[in-house]
């Protein structure tokens, strides 16, 4: 009869071929990691090779009265002016990745004022598209004002508040933009809505030693995420509308109608549809169809990967943690319940909650605060994802945007509709400067 080997001698032929061929899985275990760290290495060269960042610094005359669709223009050239994906070579060899911008609403002691953070090889383009809607504006190259205070931030001197955002839905989904607030509609100073107006107002009264700064991080998403977001969003728009399928299921074949019957006995005898008489999109309320026209606007116009975060920092002697709640007021006014809304995203809260009481957790909550705290004023600086240095894919850490979302969230209010002291504006007119490119 066959004898079964025993235990001890099936664990000693186990260990002979682990011990001899150990090395053959090698590569697949370490193969993630040494991709993950080649890549970095290739993008690390690349951008101190190639580029420098700057900021600029955008002023803007007390007389303008541009609407904010002007500043939709605008994003849609800067997404031009910034879209270059790579491809395979590109990404894996020379290390190229799709660059973005940084919008900054920043108040530093009360002073306001509007950055942008780029690559310096796109500065031409950048300030021709707001040239081309603002040309009073006046901009110019300034410090990065991040790199002002100290990099320990929180220390014994100062401390600080902050968070980054994600959205409460899927992003074909939008949140409320700047038709909703009837800009372009009234003409009266004293009718216009802008919530960008409340945010100045708070930020007009931050104190000397304080600073507040709101980022918003915009990429060109390209192609290979664009078709997964409009397949995604007509998915979304089809399943309120109640229409069919797209694709209509394929006849079976002679051999599969065949085996039904030699399985079952009998064909499946497939029932007609029933005729409506009235279209799906008759039987949607008004409700459902506000939010299939905002779904459909939304992936009809240019979109950037974004994110978007806050920091409140200050002197110990003057910080008053509750002003954070600036940021979340202006945020809530983008909110819409039957669609989208930007929320404070937990993960990254600098405050800890203090529902685990059991031990250890709880010995070491003022800890996990101060890195993050840490974490996210370091990548504030850097202007990095959430997850930094994690590579992660685009709908982790970041969601999608469109050109009027973002313009509503980042624009340039007249004097009329934001009358602030505190906002650093052109006192005389002034033409843009020549030589700018025309294209």
């Amino acid at each position: 009869m066959f004898e079964v080997p025993s235990l001890s001698l099936t664990f000693e032929i186990l260990w002979q071929i682990t011990k001899n061929w150990w090395w053959l899985f090698l590569p697949f275990i370490l193969l993630q990691l040494f991709l993950y760290f080649w890549l970095w290495w290739r993008r690390e060269r690349w951008l101190t090779a190639f580029y420098k960042t700057i900021v600029l610094e955008v002023k803007i005359p007390k007389e303008i009265l541009k609407p904010i669709r002007a500043m939709e223009n605008v994003m849609e050239a800067l997404h031009g002016v910034v879209y270059h994906p790579p491809d395979n070579w590109e990404k894996w060899i020379d290390g190229q990745l799709q660059t973005g911008l940084s919008f900054e609403t920043v108040s530093l002691g009360g002073e306001i004022h509007f950055f942008i953070r780029f690559f310096n090889i796109y500065r031409d383009g950048i300030e021709a598209a707001i040239y081309s809607q603002y040309p009073e504006a006046e901009i110019r190259e300034v410090e990065d004002y991040s790199k002002l205070v100290p990099q320990d931030i929180p220390n014994k001197d100062w401390d600080l508040f902050a968070t980054d955002y994600f959205l409460d839905r899927p992003d074909p989904y939008p949140i409320k933009t700047y038709p909703k607030f009837e800009t372009e509609q009234e003409k009266e100073p004293e009718k216009i809505v802008d919530p960008i107006a409340n945010l100045l107002e708070g930020f007009a009264k931050i104190k000397p030693g304080e600073q507040f700064w709101i980022q918003i991080r915009a990429s060109p998403i390209s192609q290979e995420f664009v078709k997964p977001f409009i397949k995604e969003g007509e998915k979304i728009r089809d399943e309120i509308a109640k229409r069919p399928p797209g694709e209509k299921a394929k006849p079976k074949s002679i051999i599969e109608e065949a085996l039904e019957i030699l399985i079952t006995g009998k064909p499946k005898e497939e029932k007609a549809p029933e005729p409506e008489f009235i279209a799906p999109e008759l039987r949607m309320t008004p409700g459902e169809r506000e939010v299939v026209a905002g779904i459909e606007n939304k992936i009809s116009k240019p979109a950037f990967s974004c994110g978007i975060r806050f920091i409140y920092l200050g002197k110990r002697e003057v910080w008053f943690k509750q002003n954070f709640r600036l940021a979340f007021n202006f945020f809530n006014c983008y909110v819409t319940a039957n669609m989208n809304a930007p929320h404070p995203w937990g993960n990254t809260l600098t405050k800890i909650k203090k529902s685990i009481w059991f031990p250890p957790i709880n010995l070491i909550r003022d800890r996990r605060s101060y890195l993050r705290r840490r974490k996210i004023f370091r990548n504030y600086r850097m202007r990095e994802n959430p997850l930094f240095p994690r590579f992660t894919k685009r709908d982790k850490g970041s969601f999608i945007l469109n050109t009027e979302e973002l313009a509503s969230l980042f624009h340039f209010p007249s004097w009329r509709v934001a009358p602030v002291p505190g906002l650093s504006r052109v006192e005389s007119k002034k033409g843009p400067p020549s030589g700018l490119p025309v294209e």
